[in-house]
């Protein structure tokens, strides 16, 4: 197991990072996804910590609080000293019916911290995030209650999922303002199927030290191997991608690389969700990727990914493959650019 810094700050964190939605059996919208009783999730984290995973991502809303719940009791059973484990959740999805019971206002945050660790069993998170965009809160109240969940020792860092690159740069600028927290990760779908973020959002986190956090990363099961060109979202076998068909890719292309991950996988020894994910870890945006599993065996297999090495052929291969077409204002930047990058001489090279 390999570790980055979580973006910019001095949090280091596993390449891998266990996702705890499969964490519950609580029926409702993560149902498809969730499952696994307080002994299957145990087992799960103890396989994890073994392979040398520090991190966990749960959420508020998995399985109505159930995943936080599982999570905290899966590292009491296995005695898991709180300073050895890194743990991140999320705030902003509905937790009832009333008005006030979703979004990032001063009121819900602060309410869903205090839940948050009472089901977590600690006195602490080590990353508290936005887990999507509230509409109706002001961005400048949020970020101030994120920043009062700090000061009172509630959360060591703040983060933000599902966020736009524009809506990052204005809390950004904001904080900094203000003299209030930065985010210091954003979690977003990322795979080599889909590299939507490329366009906006990974310059931006390069350039301004935010850490990336990938979830899906195998596109909702997409890249798992279980599906072949023609299947048309339906697994060989049972597959969450087979009732759940999210999130939404562009299948021509995903097919194209699929095929080749399969013949670079079996050149390789290895499986075809092992390359998928190995990829994004060559990704130099990415802090963590976050994998979920409902099975010892799948899990095994994602952590597998860790072993994965790839040809700069075969990345150029994937990445003819894989890259996105060219849009407005992005190829006219490169091509009114261009010139100025001639003027500079490239580094020199060890011979």
């Amino acid at each position: 197991m390999r570790y980055n810094r979580l973006g910019s700050t001095g949090l280091i964190v596993s390449e891998l990072c266990l996702g705890a939605m499969t964490f519950g059996t609580d029926p409702g919208m993560f149902a498809a996804i969730a499952g696994l009783d307080q002994d299957a999730s145990t087992a799960l984290v103890k396989q994890s910590l073994d392979a040398g995973i520090n991190f966990i991502d749960t959420a508020n809303v998995y399985t109505r609080g159930q995943s936080e719940r599982f999570v905290g009791g899966a590292l009491k059973d296995l005695g898991v000293k709180r300073s050895d484990v890194v743990i991140a959740t999320k705030a902003m999805g509905s937790m009832g019916e009333g008005p006030n019971d979703a979004g990032t206002s001063r009121y819900h945050l602060l309410h869903q911290i205090d839940a948050s660790l009472e089901r977590l069993g600690t006195d602490h998170v080590d990353l508290y995030q936005f887990h999507g965009w509230d509409s109706q809160t002001p961005m400048e109240e949020a970020l101030r209650a994120l920043g009062d969940i700090v000061r009172t020792g509630r959360a060591r860092y703040i983060g933000v999922s599902n966020w736009a690159a524009w809506q990052i740069m204005k809390a950004l600028g904001i904080s900094e303002r203000l003299g209030l927290e930065r985010f210091a990760s954003l979690q977003a779908y990322y795979t080599i199927a889909g590299r939507d973020l490329e366009r906006e959002i990974v310059p931006m986190l390069q350039s301004e030290g935010v850490g990336l956090m990938v979830w899906s990363p195998l596109a909702g099961g997409l890249l798992s191997g279980k599906y072949t060109r023609g299947d048309e979202g339906k697994s060989e076998g049972e597959g969450r991608r087979a009732v759940f068909d999210f999130p939404v890719v562009d299948t021509d292309r995903a097919w194209d690389v699929i095929d080749a991950l399969r013949a670079m996988a079996d050149a390789k020894g290895k499986t075809v969700a092992q390359l998928a994910l190995g990829w994004l870890l060559y990704q130099p945006a990415v802090s963590t990727v976050i994998v979920g599993a409902k099975r010892a065996d799948q899990l095994a297999d994602n952590i597998g990914a860790c072993d994965v090495e790839f040809t700069a052929d075969e990345l150029k291969q994937l990445d003819k493959l894989s890259r996105l077409p060219r849009e407005y204002p992005g190829w006219m930047l490169a091509r009114q650019g261009s010139y100025r990058d001639e003027k500079v001489s490239p580094r020199r090279q060890p011979t």
